[in-house]
């Protein structure tokens, strides 16, 4: 295919728009190349590590989520476009002759974006205490990005001694938002718009 993409414009007329028409194609045709690549390889994504827990007064949350960065995600977010995890929450409590009783519904976010004047990437997670973080390295970034490490889902004083709970949680990477030149790359950055599936904990408290 990159062959007859070079010969095609080989024999076009030598006029700077149509160098420039064809240098263009032959970029858009690189990048499907290297994006559908990184799609057909790239691993499913799903969350591990999860675990439900409390202190005196809260129920708490904990995950992980993988193969979240794949390549072309990492060389995204390394050219300055922001990259963001939207987590969502649910708990029940489960009643025997009825519906059950939702008690929580939230969702939480983390966003990273890479600020190259200062050569530092800014992760920001809506629930957490210190709601924006600064680290230096890429790796640092995307350990934040992936953990969720002490949610408080609910206070302990409204849930029942003896009853029993379910916790529901899955993940979605949303689309980073791209220049309006690059617009055309989304139709092939399927990963960056996927949700996992509901991952779910049950619980007697």
């Amino acid at each position: 295919m990159k062959q007859w993409i070079m010969t095609t414009c080989s024999f076009r007329p030598l006029l700077s728009i149509h160098s420039t028409r064809c240098t263009l194609l032959s970029v858009v045709f690189l990048l499907v190349s290297v994006l559908s690549a990184d799609v057909s390889s790239a691993k499913e994504v799903g969350i591990t590590n999860l675990i439900v827990t409390n202190t005196k007064n809260d129920l708490l949350l904990y995950l992980t989520v993988e193969n979240s960065f794949p390549d072309t995600v990492i060389a995204a977010v390394e050219h300055g476009l922001p990259t963001t995890f939207s987590f969502y929450v649910v708990l029940y409590q489960s009643r025997s002759f009825w519906f059950d009783k939702k008690l929580v519904d939230e969702t939480v976010t983390h966003t990273v974006q890479y600020n190259n004047l200062k050569k530092e990437y800014v992760v920001t997670r809506s629930w957490d205490t210190e709601k924006t973080r600064v680290v230096k390295t890429l790796e640092e970034a995307m350990n934040l990005m992936v953990d969720i490490d002490g949610l408080k889902v609910i206070p302990l004083k409204k849930l029942e001694k003896g009853r029993q709970y379910q916790l529901l949680t899955k993940v979605r990477l949303k689309k980073a938002t791209l220049p309006f030149s690059l617009h055309y790359v989304l139709l092939f950055m399927t990963f960056w718009d996927v949700e996992t599936d509901w991952y779910s904990v049950d619980f007697i408290f």
